[in-house]
């Protein structure tokens, strides 16, 4: 991690002077010109940004290792060694780190235009996944697409494909944004057929997440707030429908009510009453790095979905207030950098941004009430930290085209364009 913490100052360290995190004061002025196509070296960008996303990644590193390193003592894991998680997860955030890098090349209009194709092949691998043999199965769920080095689940292709296309829409439809049938249901017939696959998998915890990004853009989009509140309603009885009408997704809204009953103790609400005997045992302080006996084969997915309660156990109450407040801060910069956009007269850029700071803000969210026993139990990974190859990877692509978003509103700002 010294290397790429070398590379990454290397990277970061261009311009002397930093523009102004304010609003633009002058656009159009005489001043240093660059095309935006040419290859672009970080000068520039929210390097605070970028120092939180390290920290989280590097911690994330750092617990996933702790929460994995006795997993090999279990039977079923048994042919892994103590490293394996950790050495995977390393691959993952390698890969992901130069894929991100490439990804800050490409200028805001490329992904304006790539948007309805990115989208056509998120739909083409959410179906490819469903066939058997193509879509590798975990614990009944068809997820994921082995690649060899690493299981891509398209799923998390599908939010970040959803966010520039509804986006790119909203774009082109601001002149109906006041008729409900042709400026809303174009997009809920996208959405519905998005859900349908991912119901499919199944995968509703996706679903939510991408139904709530489709749904933050089309609000900041400007659609008619009657009509906005609509489709919420319409959205929260969908939703209301699925867990009535499904016998396990009805019995897991029981266990998180009473994860204590017998009934539910050691079935359905095992998860979570492990999750809060982690958080029990943390208290203020925390047990010490490593110290964590619930992930000792006590509370699975410790090192997925369940990795803020092993932080919980092992650095207490400040380390979780300290993962919440770096989140909170990360949620709300991305969506300054995009409320600085469409003050530029770049609404895609800015709806961009903004649908990033709800993916990752409102993800986050969820996992963390998940695991503090505020929300029922959803398949959500917390970003950037959880062990996910695939999620690690689209966060950073997201990130990559936020730091791109605001490195041309900097250009913009200094008098060049973008």
């Amino acid at each position: 991690m010294t290397t790429v913490a070398g590379r990454v100052v290397s990277w970061f360290s261009g311009l002397g002077g930093t523009a102004s995190d304010g609003l633009p004061v002058r656009l159009g002025g005489q001043g240093p010109s660059r095309s935006a196509s040419a290859p672009v070296r970080l000068s520039g960008v929210d390097q605070a940004l970028i120092w939180v996303t390290v920290a989280l990644l590097v911690w994330g590193l750092v617990m996933v290792y702790s929460a994995s390193v006795a997993m090999p003592d279990n039977p079923k894991f048994s042919r892994y060694a103590h490293t394996h998680f950790l050495l995977r997860h390393a691959l993952s955030l390698g890969v992901a780190f130069v894929v991100a890098l490439l990804a800050f090349q490409v200028p805001v209009a490329t992904w304006e235009k790539l948007a309805p194709w990115l989208f056509i092949a998120s739909l083409a691998l959410l179906m490819l996944v469903l066939i058997p043999f193509v879509g590798k199965g975990v614990n009944g769920a068809r997820r994921w697409i082995s690649l060899g080095f690493m299981n891509f689940q398209p799923s998390e292709l599908a939010k970040f494909a959803v966010l520039l296309y509804a986006a790119d829409y909203m774009v082109r439809k601001m002149e109906v944004k006041e008729r409900f049938f042709r400026a809303v249901m174009p997009m809920a017939v996208a959405i519905g057929i998005v859900g349908l696959l991912l119901l499919a998998e199944p995968d509703m915890g996706a679903f939510m997440v991408i139904s709530v990004i489709a749904m933050g853009i089309l609000f900041l989009g400007g659609v008619n707030a009657r009509m906005f509140f609509v489709i919420a309603t319409v959205v929260v009885i969908a939703f209301g429908l699925m867990v009535m009408l499904s016998d396990w997704r009805r019995e897991r809204i029981f266990a998180y009510l009473d994860p204590w009953s017998d009934k539910y103790s050691m079935g359905k609400g095992y998860q979570l009453s492990h999750s809060l005997i982690a958080f029990g045992r943390g208290e203020v302080f925390g047990v010490g790095l490593g110290g964590s006996i619930e992930k000792l084969h006590w509370l699975p997915e410790a090192h997925t979905d369940f990795l803020l309660a092993v932080i919980g156990e092992e650095f207490g109450l400040l380390g979780v207030l300290c993962v919440i407040g770096a989140f909170m801060w990360m949620t709300r910069r991305i969506m300054h950098i995009g409320r600085q956009s469409i003050a530029l007269d770049r609404l895609f850029a800015g709806l961009v941004a903004q649908g990033v700071g709800i993916w990752i803000g409102f993800q986050a969210f969820i996992n963390m009430g998940v695991n503090l026993g505020a929300l029922p139990t959803k398949g959500l990974t917390l970003p950037l930290m959880s062990y996910g190859g695939s999620a690690i990877l689209m966060n950073l692509i997201s990130l990559a085209v936020v730091l791109r978003i605001d490195y041309e509103n900097r250009l913009l700002m200094r008098g060049g364009r973008a």
